[in-house]
């Protein structure tokens, strides 16, 4: 059967829709792109050059004077072990606040629904009082440890953890299986999807996470990328093409993890939203 006129005319409409939508926000990251190939003149010239027509290294060459290298360590060791203990303490608590009864479940769940509404900046003063006391301050530990009870970790974890049919937990503990062998052979690969979407989250977030990045380090050697790159703007004057050249560099990390976990990004986002 074919499409009628109307039905053409909105499709067309909503592909050129698609198209726009699509350039307006890849704009800014071709921006970045090629302004770190620019001349510190051109990359702030009116009119704008849309193309770099004599393109240069020394951008590069700049930010790399710089402990780069350690910068980039730095995020990926916080990124990382944040993603892996996230996933991992929010999936255990999403399982047993989903499939769990015992006394006071559902306050516990409010009691995270209403952390979520909190904002991160309200709880920073007595946090790096804390961390202080415990001398983390300016550690890996400091960085890493506060943010594995992230609140929408299990709330994302408790709603996915629903949707596994209690009839299959039942059989497993019949046949003698153990909590931890049922959480990590039955439970952990049911919820792969909803994990591959929250794993994007938390290194996204992780990798983002410039203001407590900042309250909690001290040392140049301890900066994160996206930290260190901002130092590298001057009082007076800034060379943007250094600070597009670190932005583009610290923007391939997070497009390579959403490429990776694509496909469970979009099951655990589609599936999440259904109850079986």
């Amino acid at each position: 059967m074919k499409p009628s006129a109307g039905q053409r005319v909105t499709k067309g409409f909503a592909t050129l829709l698609l198209i726009c939508s699509t350039l307006f926000f890849i704009f800014p990251f071709y921006w970045i792109v090629t302004g770190a190939f620019k001349f510190q003149t051109v990359a702030t010239q009116i009119p704008p050059e849309w193309f770099p027509l004599k393109p240069t290294l020394q951008n590069w060459s700049d930010l790399f004077k710089n402990p780069v290298w350690r910068w980039t360590l730095n995020s990926f060791v916080i990124a990382l072990l944040e993603m892996f203990a996230v996933c991992l303490v929010s999936a255990s608590a999403g399982y047993v606040l989903a499939k769990k009864l015992f006394p006071g479940r559902k306050i516990i769940f409010t009691m995270f629904i209403a952390a979520m509404a909190l904002p991160k900046q309200v709880i920073l003063v007595p946090l790096f009082t804390m961390l202080a006391d415990f001398g983390w301050v300016n550690t890996y530990r400091g960085l890493i440890l506060p943010a594995i009870g992230w609140p929408f970790g299990v709330f994302l974890m408790k709603q996915f953890a629903q949707t596994v049919p209690g009839e299959l937990i039942e059989a497993a503990k019949i046949d003698g299986c153990s909590e931890v062998r049922l959480f990590s052979t039955i439970i952990l690969p049911l919820l792969k999807p909803a994990l591959g979407a929250l794993a994007i989250f938390t290194f996204i977030a992780s990798w983002n996470d410039y203001f407590s990045q900042l309250i909690m380090t001290r040392s140049t050697s301890m900066m994160t990328l996206p930290l260190g790159v901002a130092t590298m703007q001057g009082e007076f004057t800034t060379n943007y093409g250094i600070m597009m050249a670190g932005a583009a560099l610290a923007s391939v990390p997070m497009i390579t993890i959403f490429l990776v976990f694509q496909k469970a990004f979009t099951q655990g986002i589609t599936m999440g939203a259904v109850k079986g």
